[in-house]
């Protein structure tokens, strides 16, 4: 039998914590419910987590500092925050600590799931050892300014460390994986997104442009990750 996902839950509402920590397990997932910050330190200490879903209220802290010691100790994890906040600057603040995705309250539980299983799928793809045809992926490569580290999520360019999020890691994954072909928009979306997260062609072109700035010599004149105009990009 498969292991199971390990997912860890931190949510004070206790009613809500409840139905989806029962809903988790169902899904099969193996789940930890936590109530607090300090009660999500002491199941992160005990073990990793494949994913994490984090409620950026809490009563002693801030699920923001929960992501930070998961980023620090388990940068694998893959976070997603829940919040009844609709603040601009809480959701910028939460990718820039790598998170996966940010899910406002009150939400679908089928969609919350959807995008639990899409976190894990990308997890996956990031970190497995072989490729879909058996060949051995190497974890450390260097893509032009930069040298990254797949297992670590970073990118290391000039001798200053960059996390990396798991989309941004998915997509130069499947980039490097693909090296010198060109590779288009859609099939990045399919890869790397799911239809039910609602990405335009945009959206990787916006990736794309972040990922310039830590590999490229001259970002004004992208060498590195070339645009096909029409189609998609080349990674050189």
């Amino acid at each position: 039998m498969a292991e199971q996902s390990r997912v860890l839950l931190v949510e004070d509402e206790r009613n809500l914590g409840l139905t989806l920590l029962e809903r988790l397990k169902k899904e099969g997932f193996d789940s930890v419910l936590a109530g607090s910050v300090a009660e999500a330190r002491r199941a992160v200490e005990a073990r990793p987590f494949d994913l994490a879903l984090l409620d950026v209220g809490l009563p002693d802290g801030s699920g923001f500092d929960i992501a930070e010691l998961l980023k620090s100790e388990h940068p694998g994890t893959a976070i997603i925050f829940l919040t009844a906040r609709g603040n601009p600057e809480d959701r910028i603040h939460g990718l820039e600590l790598g998170a996966e995705d940010y899910v406002v309250k009150p939400f679908h539980l089928k969609e919350l799931l959807l995008r639990v299983q899409n976190g894990l799928r990308r997890a996956r793809f990031i970190t497995d050892q072989r490729t879909a045809n058996g060949e051995t992926r190497q974890d450390e490569v260097t893509v032009g300014n930069a040298t990254i580290r797949f297992s670590k999520f970073e990118a290391e360019t000039g001798g200053a460390k960059h996390a990396l999020t798991h989309k941004e890691c998915a997509l130069l994954r499947l980039l490097v994986e693909r090296r010198g072909e060109v590779v288009s928009r859609d099939e990045i979306l399919d890869r790397v997104w799911s239809k039910d997260e609602f990405p335009s062609p945009r959206t990787v072109d916006n990736f794309i442009m972040r990922l310039r700035r830590l590999v490229e010599f001259d970002v004004e004149n992208p060498q590195v990750i070339r645009s096909v105009r029409g189609v998609g990009y080349q990674l050189m």
